[in-house]
């Protein structure tokens, strides 16, 4: 674990944002994940001296960051501590009919994963929370211990991904019944003890997509970026742009759908058919941008 002034989060292919985005001067520029604020900055160095960035995160302490992050262009932006699924209210509410460009970047950021009291991460001891806003009331500890083996074993299949599903959610109902879960690392290690033994010592982590799949169900991902694009295409100007970065196949298959749905109905046209990926240069520098992907489509 490290203190939060010491973690440097790094965007995810900023360069490949910044060239496709092609924010101008004057322009008005969402970002619906301002995390770390590191596309945000880079963002208003192009929009300067008279363009506008609206940047959301449900998450307060990313709102915090990127305000202090983003020092240097006070009065050019404007931060908003909400889901972005609400994108349409917060426009309103800013009094802005359309914008110029929009930003998903649907990563955790560095900080929210390092910090173990979040319980995002299997590689700290923390409580298991994994809630983006902590508004919100359900956590990933009533998951594990409030539901079925089938209903349990139905998550991690589905929104993990997870090939050994059934023998996980068997052994987390035979734990629960000595003691409630509470902790990141009690969970990884029930899961460590499901998973065959050849599984356990690979280079990906076998708590890894049980983690996953939780994290999606309490924060509703899949239902709330579905929401979201289908209202972000709506307010953009014609010839502006949509960017999304998306971390696993669910999401990405999402964004690759819709945005063959809203092309056959002439309301945008896809830029790169197909995703745009990280150079090995950023892979080896930045490990966490490996499963990054990226695609791109212009409102006609």
């Amino acid at each position: 674990m490290q203190s939060e002034a010491l973690i440097i989060h790094k965007p995810v292919m900023l360069a490949e944002v910044m060239k496709y985005l092609r924010a101008k001067p004057g322009d008005v520029v969402m970002d619906c994940t301002v995390g770390g604020g590191g596309h945000s900055k880079a963002i208003c160095g192009q929009i300067k001296p008279n363009g506008r960035l609206i940047g959301i995160d449900q998450d307060k302490n990313a709102i915090d960051r990127t305000d202090n992050n983003l020092r240097e262009f006070k009065g050019l932006y404007s931060l908003v501590n909400d889901n972005f699924q609400n994108l349409n209210n917060i426009l309103d509410s800013l009094k802005m009919a359309k914008v110029d460009g929009i930003l998903f970047d649907l990563g955790l950021s560095l900080f929210q994963i390092e910090t173990p009291q979040r319980g995002f991460s299997f590689r700290y001891n923390g409580p298991l929370d994994m809630r983006m806003d902590r508004r919100i009331s359900l956590k990933a500890s009533e998951l594990i211990n409030r539901l079925s083996q089938n209903e349990i074993a139905g998550i991690l299949r589905t929104y993990g991904q997870e090939r050994f599903s059934n023998a996980i959610a068997r052994h987390i109902v035979r734990a629960r019944k000595k003691s409630f879960i509470n902790t990141t690392t009690q969970l990884a290690e029930i899961i460590i003890k499901a998973v065959p033994p050849k599984q356990r010592y690979r280079r990906i982590n076998p708590a890894t997509r049980t983690f996953q799949a939780l994290r999606i169900v309490v924060n509703r991902e899949l239902e709330v970026l579905e929401e979201a694009l289908s209202k972000a295409v709506t307010y953009l100007n014609s010839a502006a742009r949509i960017c999304v970065i998306s971390f696993h196949s669910l999401e990405d298959r999402i964004v690759k759908n819709q945005f063959k749905q809203y092309s056959r109905q002439g309301i945008v046209r896809i830029i790169n058919k197909k995703p745009i990926v990280p150079s090995y240069r950023e892979i080896a520098g930045n490990p966490r941008s490996r499963s990054a992907k990226l695609r791109v489509a212009e409102h006609v």
